[in-house]
C-alpha cells in the first residue's frame, strides 16, 4: 500500500504527512493494529523523523483530535461574537459542528474509537479541551434561557449533552454516499435542536 493509496500525498512537511497517514490508517485498522513502522514508511519518513515532532504513536493520535478541536473551538468563538440573534448563532454553531465533524470523518471516528488508548494524562487534557468547547456551545443555550428566546425549563447542560451525543455517534450511521449531504444533516440536526429549545 502506498501513501497515495492512502489519499496522502507523499510530498509536503513531515508533520502533516505523518498525521494524515496516521489518521488514514488508524481508521481504516484500529489504532492498536497500527504498528510506527508503518507509519513511517507510508509517509516516507524514518522512525527519528517522526519521534523529532512526536514522541509517540499516542502523540499523533493525540494531534489528529487536537487539530479537529482546535479548528471548531475558532469557528465557534466567531458565532458566538456575532452580533446575529440568539437562535441565528446557535443554529449556525450546531450547523457547523455537524459538517466539520463529517468533512474530518476519519479523524473523528479515529478519536471516539481509540480515545482509550492515550495516556491518562493527554485523556485529561483533551477531555478538558472538550469540555471548553462544550461550555462556550452551552453559552449560547443559556444566553436564550436568560432573554426568553429559548425555554427555561430544561437544563442547558442536558441540551448540550443530547445534541453533543447524538454528534458523536454520526460515525456509526453516516455515509457520503447516502441521501442526505454534510449541510442537509446539519441542518435537520439543528432544527431538531432549535424545535427543542422554543418556548
Amino acid at each position: 500500500m502506498a501513501a497515495r493509496a492512502l489519499g496522502v500525498e507523499p510530498l509536503g512537511p513531515v508533520p502533516e504527512r505523518l498525521v494524515s497517514v496516521a489518521t488514514k490508517l488508524f481508521a481504516e485498522k484500529g489504532f492498536d493494529r497500527v504498528a510506527v513502522q508503518e507509519i513511517v514508511d507510508l509517509a516516507g519518513v524514518t522512525k527519528g523523523a517522526m519521534y523529532h515532532y512526536f514522541g509517540s504513536k499516542d502523540d499523533l493520535l493525540h494531534e489528529i483530535y487536537g487539530r479537529v478541536l482546535r479548528m471548531q473551538t475558532e469557528r465557534l468563538e466567531r458565532f458566538v461574537a456575532s452580533a446575529a440573534p440568539v437562535a441565528d448563532r446557535l443554529r449556525a454553531a450546531a450547523v457547523d459542528v455537524i459538517v466539520t465533524s463529517i468533512a474530518n470523518f476519519d479523524e473523528a471516528k479515529v478519536f471516539y474509537r481509540s480515545m482509550d488508548h492515550l495516556r491518562p494524562d493527554k485523556q485529561r487534557e483533551v477531555r478538558a479541551e472538550r469540555r471548553r468547547y462544550h461550555e462556550r456551545f452551552r453559552a449560547l443555550v443559556e444566553e436564550g434561557q436568560r432573554t426568553g428566546v429559548f425555554r427555561a425549563d430544561t437544563p442547558a447542560d442536558l441540551v448540550v449533552a443530547y445534541f453533543f451525543g447524538s454528534v458523536h455517534h454520526l460515525g456509526t450511521w453516516y455515509s457520503d454516499s447516502g441521501p442526505l449531504s454534510a449541510e442537509q444533516v446539519g441542518d435537520h440536526f439543528a432544527d431538531l435542536l432549535l424545535a427543542s429549545l422554543r418556548p
